[in-house]
């Protein structure tokens, strides 16, 4: 395994990641429902340890806790092995001010994160989604308390656009508090939009970007095929909106292209889409999902390949320059 620096902090994370969105077992239909159970878990994380793969990143909203705490039961015996990210923002526990990056749903999160994990501390806490109710400066103020009590040693963001997010390190630099590291945003070869302003926006203020979606929600797999009915289970067949901005013609057309450029190199599409992200500098680390063993395994080989300059203009001729969907899913302001 290869490791690179988390963002401009000294702090060092494996290039390929775990994503825990799977842990835990709410209803498979529910976007942060898992469907792994406590066992399952365990093998995934231990596959991890004896990969290298040390960078573990979830959320209080995954499987309502469970995710979180799945973790915590699993990795009791190694705890200062792992870098543990996790997130805090998204609705999900229900009641009033229970949503959102104010001070107080903040501290009652984290205090709840931490006993679910079953740790006194947490390495990267990372603020979910933007939340226009509140300003910026009350939730920095708020995470300057919590790094400071020694509850989280890194802050970040996940979903926040370039100017959001340069908004926030300039205010947190002025006023001496904690500045994000990292900013967690859906990035892969069929989900450019980061191309546009973030990856420039993380390069000049040296904030670490997590990918998530590498895989474009497993269509960049190559396990989808055209004119064929949606593997059962899977996730495109589960979520409809997703299948809708990938199960097309143009996009099996790019996918097709793609895998051709792998196979003439004697690699896998999965190995291609991994490469491709990690040849931007700006990346600390691919966040990437497994419910099984083998794709641990299969994940941690993606290390083996790096693209060449000529390689890359390659690809840009072939992927499109396009916004791709971005975030335009996800809630953008909290209701009253």
């Amino acid at each position: 395994m290869k490791y690179r620096r988390l963002g401009s902090t000294g702090l060092l994370v494996s290039a390929i990641g775990l994503g825990a969105n799977n842990f835990g077992q709410m209803s498979p239909s529910q976007v942060a429902g898992g469907n792994l159970s406590l066992e399952t878990t365990t093998a995934v994380l231990d596959a991890c340890r004896k990969a290298g793969i040390n960078f573990i990143d979830t959320s209080d909203l995954y499987s309502e806790g469970q995710s979180e705490e799945f973790i915590g039961r699993a990795i009791k015996g190694y705890r200062t092995e792992v870098i543990i990210s996790s997130k805090a923002g998204m609705k999900w526990a229900g009641g009033v001010n229970r949503e959102g990056l104010t001070a107080s749903h903040l501290k009652r999160s984290i205090d709840e994160s931490l006993k679910r994990l079953q740790t006194d501390y947490i390495d990267l806490y990372q603020m979910h989604i933007q939340d226009p109710l509140t300003g910026i400066d009350e939730t920095l103020r708020a995470l300057d308390d919590i790094v400071t009590s020694g509850k989280v040693r890194y802050v970040g963001c996940s979903n926040f656009l370039a100017w959001e997010l340069v908004e926030g390190i300039q205010i947190a630099r002025q006023s001496g508090w904690p500045e994000f590291a990292t900013v967690q945003s859906a990035f892969s070869m069929l989900e450019r939009e980061p191309e546009h302003e973030l990856i420039h926006a993380a390069a000049k203020y040296g904030t670490g970007i997590l990918p998530y979606y590498p895989l474009a929600s497993g269509f960049l797999t190559g396990k989808y095929k055209r004119d064929t009915e949606l593997p059962e289970g899977s996730r495109l067949a589960r979520l409809q909106w997703t299948a809708d901005q990938y199960v097309n013609d143009a996009s099996f057309d790019l996918l097709e292209a793609l895998e051709m450029f792998a196979a003439q190199r004697d690699h896998t599409m999965v190995e291609l889409a991994f490469a491709w992200l990690l040849a931007h500098p700006e990346v600390s680390s691919v966040i990437a999902g497994a419910t099984r063993v083998e794709q641990v395994v299969q994940n941690a080989a993606t290390m083996d390949w790096e693209l060449t300059a000529a390689d890359m203009a390659e690809l840009e001729g072939i992927l499109p320059d396009t916004p791709g969907p971005g975030t335009g899913n996800l809630p953008r302001r909290r209701s009253l």
